[in-house]
């Protein structure tokens, strides 16, 4: 084979796995309310008023990259679901913290 089509081939084979990547990281990043793109866009608190978005409601709010594009490579997340992932992380952080200080109780000794 022509060593040039080779270099062109592994070069666009490259490229499409920096792009999948980033679509994991995207995914495998929106749980809970997002700090930050994985671009590195800022998020910003953002209210539905576009009758063109494909699940439309007015006043609806998402977490959106300020940097947005519909790609798969940004963050826009319904603001609800961001809510609810947070309060169930830090209800479990909550418990295993009760239950460390329950378990902690019971090595003191009484008096």
């Amino acid at each position: 084979m022509d060593p040039w089509v080779e270099k062109q081939e592994r070069r666009e084979m490259k490229k499409t796995k920096k792009h999948l990547d980033m679509v994991q990281y995207t995914c495998d990043a929106e749980y809970g309310i997002p700090r930050s793109c994985p671009c590195g866009g800022r998020i910003v608190n953002e209210v539905s008023a576009n009758p063109k978005d494909k699940d439309f409601s007015p006043g609806r709010k998402y977490f959106t990259c300020d940097k947005f594009e519909d790609d798969g490579l940004h963050f826009r997340q319904p603001w609800v679901i961001g809510v609810e992932e947070e309060v169930r992380r830090l209800r479990k952080e909550v418990d295993d913290m009760a239950a460390e200080i329950a378990a902690l109780k019971l090595l003191i000794p009484r008096v």
